[in-house]
């Protein structure tokens, strides 16, 4: 509960928690000083003295109830949040993988259980246990304290010691994780994952191999099985990736496949998906043949000198996102220092990579690294994950017979007692604690305005470039972008699969593996997306940009240049079975994101119906696209079909280069821009030739829409959306206000504590011109969707007091203002801008935002919120479905 509230009375650019499989860390992160410190105070105090009440953890971790709480002749249920959680979680066949290698690689190790909780042994779980374990391992002693920043370290230091540290003893525990013991020969094992509602288990098995190497601290036995990793998978000129790509064994290499440094002793995986089990030696003899053929024949220095080059691209990068650079930094060192490595020399890797780049020069190295890592290690595993769909009824099943058998064992006494308590549970769940025992910022806090980057405009080369200096580090970033031209409708299908494309195929007459090499060996990758948003004025209008990208090292730059014209004007499609690959690939990696971002999913589809870009979003990246996307995949084994698949991606190349407007987009430092411009002016000099005004317009939105999607899950999602308005619109800011005090007021209660999702929430999709409601990895589906309801009857019927509308605001500011990469940075104002979304308009958004009320939040909640054009969309398995009828789905295979 002070986790929650403090996001709602903080100015956070994050705050989470990781739970990995031998720690667990508690980050957080803030530009404003006095909020750095209230979250520092209530992190600390609910780390080392939490309350552990008896009733948050039949909540949060499990318990037992009848299903009609009041009923004791009713059936029983395990109920809970993290319960539901990992239900979610093991729902996903790559995770049922990776958990089931881990646990053959690691036969005495913590690392042979899952961290997170089978959901059939978290219910053996008891109260005490868990005391008992907050006991003994969250002690100061067993603890390590990273910051990153500008405050000095030794107010952090009085900080944290007069808040926790002067109420402990030092302590010599030793909970250090021991070294595995080694196996004396490789061994096999077959097992199963979940498969629902199909029963063709055909081209569904994995098969993967998985070697036990060296320690995580020891930095440079860390960063040499990176570079054998990198040697082996990298990219398609690497040996190994390669042979998995070309291999008629299966449909694409393992999502696996790489080095996992995330354990204490690091494992090299790689395999197959889309395989048999009958398959499995022969996947096990490819991958070792082809590690002979690299220990008896070695790989080209270049290739080598390209691996050692990524590493240092890794290294120098200021990475976007939502995930704050220093927090980065700390969770990079974290498990090595853990287990007695020096942070600093896991940061400071030039001086390893310069003593491996001596190393590479021996052909031998990398010779002698196969044999030793791979070759002649004994620790290896092969793992074959076959399909079974009765897996999921029999788990059910088990599960029912447990309970009954546990309903059968209680007396009167017990069933009064498991009644009592639930109803303990929901006053507590209905108890309003009183926030202001927790510090808080205010809106007086917030900052009157926020940085936006700002470029420079000129003509380059017959383009539109926009140049913006930032602090990169040495590294420089170019897109090339273009209005989407009118298009056909088998071209608007096949254009995000171009995008996936155009970066792995052949360019400038080399091959594929050639242009890959070269990629690996000058740029940190060369791809393709799109770029779609609704007017800000109006939804129904859109601006839809193409935009191919890469970024490389400054040395670099003019490489960069070079490789970017090729691959626009010369990629190649006729390398059919590179491109068979990339579709399977596309298509495994799709449908394994199902359970993963469910309720992204739903939203999707709940919001298709609603503006133009919703409708296209829902096309291209949500399940009408994954259904799109396997009937190509499955069209492709037919005569001709891939000779046109081929087409239509030569046929879209050309296309784009038609459009009228291209424009370049260069970040680097201020004392590159001479020579980038120099080296882009030289390599475009022949300039642009406009041949077609004719622009791509999105069609119409449908309406609404009510749908369920039928998948292989445990748990549910579900989606609610509505239309709203443009971003530009004065109602745009309390729209998008409403959706955390929803969340904070009502729906984290009655979803989450009360209904046993992992998560729910609401908000407004500036994009789409949608508000939209979610619940994710959730036990309930009808239950929800009334509670998405009953959270607006909350608003309007209760009296709010001006706090909980000052939370709402201050989450929407810190969203507004998390900061992101100077690189980052740069892209993100670049393209708002190219969307309407100039600095001006941005900063008039967040003044709305400064100065929404309740009345605001009411009025656009009466408006807007009708019930009458509701959208619904759920991501269930078919059983479910059926069992929810009465809600009047459309039911959808995905």
């Amino acid at each position: 509960d002070p986790f929650f509230m403090m996001t709602r009375r903080s100015l956070n650019t994050f705050m989470n928690a990781f739970t990995s499989s031998d720690w667990t860390a508690y980050p957080f992160a803030s530009q404003n000083r006095k909020d750095y410190y209230n979250l520092l105070q209530v992190y600390l105090d609910c780390v080392f003295f939490p309350r552990l009440d008896e009733l948050d953890f039949a909540q949060e971790g499990h318990r037992i109830e009848f299903q009609d709480p009041e009923d004791p002749a009713s059936p029983l249920e395990f109920k809970g949040v993290v319960f539901n959680e990992m239900k979610g979680a093991m729902s996903s066949p790559i995770s049922q993988v990776w958990h089931a290698l881990q646990s053959r690689i690691f036969p005495t190790t913590t690392y042979h259980f899952n961290s997170g909780g089978e959901p059939e042994s978290i219910p053996d779980l008891t109260y005490q246990q868990l005391k008992a374990f907050h006991a003994r391992h969250y002690h100061p002693s067993n603890a390590i304290f990273m910051t990153y920043g500008n405050l000095p370290p030794e107010e952090h230091q009085r900080f944290i010691h007069d808040c926790a540290l002067k109420r402990f003893r030092s302590e010599d525990l030793n909970l250090a994780v021991p070294d595995e013991r080694r196996f004396q020969a490789p061994q096999a094992a077959v097992e199963y994952y979940a498969l629902e509602d199909e029963t063709d288990t055909r081209n569904k098995t994995h098969v993967v191999l998985g070697w036990l190497l060296g320690r995580i601290p020891d930095v440079r036995e860390a960063l040499t099985c990176h570079l054998l990793s990198g040697v082996l998978l990298d990219n398609s000129s690497s040996p190994l990736r390669h042979a998995l790509e070309t291999s008629d064994l299966g449909t694409s290499p393992s999502e696996l496949c790489g080095v996992d440094d995330s354990t204490r002793e690091m494992t090299f995986v790689c395999g197959l998906e889309g395989s048999e089990p009958a398959r499995a030696g022969a996947v096990e003899k490819l991958i070792l043949e082809t590690l002979e053929d690299v220990a008896a024949n070695g790989v080209a220095l270049e290739q080598l000198e390209a691996v050692l080059h990524q590493l240092e691209l890794s290294q120098r990068e200021i990475h976007s996102g939502g995930f704050p650079y220093g927090l980065r930094l700390m969770v990079n060192t974290l498990a090595p220092t853990l287990h007695g490595g020096d942070p600093v020399a896991v940061l400071d890797i030039d001086p390893i990579l310069s003593e491996l780049r001596q190393n590479i020069q021996n052909p031998e190295f990398i010779k002698n690294l196969v044999r030793e890592k791979l070759l002649h290690n004994a620790h290896r595993v092969r793992l074959t994950m076959a399909p079974d769909p009765g897996l999921s009824d029999r788990k059910r099943e088990q599960e029912r017979v447990r309970l009954n058998a546990l309903n059968a064992e209680l007396d009167e006494t017990h069933r009064q007692a498991i009644i009592e308590r639930a109803r303990a549970l929901a006053e507590r769940q209905m108890r309003e604690d009183d926030p202001e025992i927790l510090p808080r910022v205010g809106l007086e806090d917030v900052p009157t305005d926020r940085a936006i980057a700002q470029g420079e405009t000129s003509l380059l080369a017959g383009m539109e470039a926009s140049w913006f200096a930032a602090a990169t580090n040495g590294m420089v970033y170019q897109q090339i972008v273009v209005d989407i031209p009118e298009l056909d409708e088998e071209l608007i299908d096949t254009l995000p699969l171009y995008c996936e494309c155009i970066g792995e195929v052949g360019s400038a007459g080399r091959d594929y593996r050639t242009t890959q090499a070269r990629q690996a060996a000058v740029t940190g990758g060369i791809g393709g997306r799109c770029t779609l948003s609704g007017g800000a004025d109006d939804v129904t209008t859109t601006r839809d940009l193409f935009v191919l990208s890469g970024k490389a090292l400054a040395r670099n730059h003019g490489a960069l240049t070079e490789l970017l014209r090729e691959t626009w004007n010369s990629a190649r499609f006729d390398e059919l079975k590179k491109l068979r690959e990339l579709v399977s690939e596309s298509r495994a990696q799709r449908e394994m994101g199902v359970t993963q971002q469910g309720h992204v999913l739903a939203m999707l589809a709940a919001s298709a119906g609603l503006s133009p870009v919703a409708a296209l979003t829902q096309r291209w990246d949500g399940l009408q696209g994954l259904q799109w996307l396997k009937r190509l995949d499955a069209d492709l084994s037919k005569d001709g079909e891939l000779e046109s698949f081929a087409d239509r991606l030569t046929r879209l190349g050309k296309r784009l280069d038609t459009t009228a407007r291209r424009m370049l987009l260069l970040v680097a430092e201020a004392d590159l821009r001479a020579p980038i411009e120099a080296a882009v002016a030289a390599t475009w000099r022949a300039g642009v030739e406009a041949t077609d005004d004719a622009l791509f317009a999105p069609a119409p939105a449908a309406g609404i829409v009510r749908q369920g999607w039928a998948t292989s899950t445990q748990v549910n999602f579900a989606a609610k959306a509505y239309p709203t308005v443009s971003q530009g619109h004065p109602d745009a800011a309390p729209l998008t206000v409403l959706g955390p005090l929803l969340r904070n007021g009502f729906l984290h209660r009655a979803i989450r504590e009360q209904g046993g999702a992992y998560g729910a929430g609401a908000g407004y999709d500036s994009d789409s011109g949608a508000f939209r409601f979610f619940s994710y990895r959730d036990p309930r589906l009808a239950e929800t969707l009334e509670d998405f309801d009953r959270s607006v009857e909350w608003l309007k019927r209760e009296k709010h007091a001006f706090r909980v509308v000052e939370e709402a605001i201050l989450g929407v500011i810190g969203s507004i203002d998390r900061p992101n990469s100077p690189a980052g940075e740069a892209v993100s104002a670049y393209f708002a801008e190219l969307h309407g979304r100039t600095p001006e308009r941005r900063r008039l958004f967040r003044r709305r935002v400064l100065d929404v009320t309740i009345d605001d939040l009411r009025r656009v909640a009466e408006q807007y919120l009708v019930p009458e054009r509701a959208s619904i969309a759920v991501v269930s398995d078919a059983k479910t479905l059926d069992q929810n009828a009465g809600l009047g789905l459309d039911i959808i295979r995905v």
